[in-house]
């Protein structure tokens, strides 16, 4: 089975202001029959980077058996991080990057291993707002979140 995860953060112009994330899971079953599962957070003090990376935790871990998995984030450091290996080279370097400077949401980035660790994850990087409706749903329901102070999950679920 092969789901896609849409992603996107908000951080709504302000990087130590109310942010959201979106997450979006298209996957078909067995029986040819299409899912889409939404999910949505709101007012969270945080950088968009953070979100984006919550936005991927979030989809990652509502799987709950071993698929294929198509990725699609607007952060290119995000998608960077595993395509260029960023990652593993943090890793060696006890999460150290550049000239020993510390890598920032250290405790993110090893959820998000540990979310994708069971599933063949293929990250893709789509530039913002450009063609996908998909990113554009997640867009939409991370600024719903942000303007509001619930969590919100899609009634579309």
């Amino acid at each position: 089975m092969i789901v896609e995860i849409y992603t996107d953060g908000a951080a709504r112009g302000n990087p130590d202001g109310p942010g959201g994330y979106g997450t979006v899971l298209h996957y078909t079953d067995q029986k040819g029959t299409l899912h889409v599962r939404e999910f949505s957070q709101g007012y969270v003090r945080t950088t968009n980077n953070r979100m984006e990376l919550m936005a991927a935790i979030v989809g990652l871990e509502a799987l709950v058996r071993p698929c294929q998995v198509e990725l699609y984030s607007d952060s290119k450091y995000l998608v960077d991080a595993f395509n260029q290996h960023w990652i593993d080279s943090w890793i060696r370097k006890g999460w150290k990057r550049g000239k020993n400077e510390p890598v920032k949401n250290t405790d993110l980035w090893k959820r998000l291993l540990k979310a994708k660790e069971p599933h063949q994850v293929t990250f893709h990087w789509v530039k913002g707002h450009d063609g996908h409706p998909e990113n554009e749903r997640c867009d939409t329901l991370a600024t719903t979140a942000a303007d509001g102070e619930n969590l919100i999950v899609d009634p579309g679920v």
